[in-house]
């Protein structure tokens, strides 16, 4: 669906120049929620901009349904922009418009019929939650009804793609959380790819599919949330991991338990996060252990749990249990 080739922005500073992002290449597929996670100023901004061009690269290609967006005239590619629909982290509403004329703005901006018009405000407006909303201006809604209301127009033109940017990042948690059901909901109904960049990996953890982590304009880390989540590599991702993980972990990892036994952090994943596999393999082994942290939650809706144990065995008994996990399908990692 989208093709990024060696993306390079660079910005002219005076004599000083300044490289956004730097030979980028990703591939999202058709249907899929991708999250791009990054700090302030890693360049996740400028990237997702340069998907429909707001931003043009310096070089290489951005490739959308097949067609190649770089090499368009500037009318060709107005039209191709009605395919990409964006979501802006402070609404972007025009203040003397009401709900039901914002989202209507993109259709007759398309000179679409007016019946064409009147039907498709209307499905938009069930499908966001505000049809008690039509006549009211944006200064009488809350911060979620905004942006649900972004959406609906971005959403006007029927596009392939929607551009997510930090679409979450100015409504509290609550409201954070309907916004990404709302998305999840239009990506399972319509199919459309939806491509968000954030700072928060709760967000990411909620509905994406994949995940890139940039930093410094470089993907420094990319592939499926869970692997991502679960098993991070760059320091960057780990930092990430880190502030959506319990706080009671750096406790748990600080202290230090009796002599003769072994701490691991063992990670279930889908169904059998909620089967007795631990108590089976410790039983058969004939190995106590003693639980020090656990939670279980979800990635996407996948469910997903991590305990911190102590198995009462050092040495070979040690190394058998955890063969045995392991061999059981789950992750374990050895942590003294």
């Amino acid at each position: 669906m989208i093709q990024l080739q060696q993306i390079q922005k660079i910005y002219q500073s005076g004599r000083q120049q300044i490289a956004a992002l730097r030979d980028i290449s990703l591939h999202i597929r058709p249907g899929e929620i991708f999250g791009i996670i990054g700090h302030s100023g890693a360049g996740k901004s400028t990237l997702i901009r340069s998907i429909n061009l707001l931003e043009r690269p310096t070089s290489g290609k951005v490739i959308v349904d097949g067609i190649d967006m770089t090499a368009l005239s500037y009318s060709k590619l107005q039209e191709e922009r009605r395919a990409i629909g964006m979501i802006f982290q402070h609404f972007n509403l025009l203040s003397s418009l009401t709900v039901k004329e914002n989202i209507a703005f993109p259709l007759r901006l398309a000179k679409q019929p007016k019946e064409r018009v009147e039907r498709r405000v209307q499905e938009l407006l069930g499908l966001v939650g505000l049809e008690a909303h039509a006549a009211s201006y944006p200064a009488q809604l809350s911060g979620g009804q905004k942006q649900r209301v972004g959406i609906a127009r971005a959403l006007a033109t029927e596009p392939k793609v929607l551009l997510c940017d930090e679409a979450t990042s100015a409504l509290d948690p609550q409201t954070t959380q309907s916004i990404l059901s709302l998305l999840l909901e239009i990506n399972r109904r319509l199919g459309i790819t939806i491509v968000l960049i954030t700072h928060e990996m709760q967000v990411i953890r909620s509905i994406c599919d994949r995940v890139a982590v940039i930093d410094g304009g470089l993907i420094v880390e990319e592939g499926a949330v869970a692997d991502v989540f679960l098993k991070p590599q760059h320091p960057t991702t780990r930092d990430f991991v880190a502030q959506a993980s319990d706080a009671a972990d750096a406790a748990v990892y600080a202290s230090s338990g009796p002599g003769g036994r072994t701490r691991v952090r063992i990670t279930f994943l889908g169904e059998q996060t909620y089967e007795p596999v631990l108590y089976d393999t410790t039983r058969e082994m004939n190995v106590p252990f003693a639980i020090l942290q656990g939670t279980i939650s979800q990635l996407k809706q996948i469910p997903y749990g991590q305990l911190v144990i102590e198995l009462h065995a050092a040495g070979a008994e040690a190394d058998k249990t955890i063969a045995a996990l392991q061999s059981r399908g789950l992750d374990v990692e050895v942590l003294r």
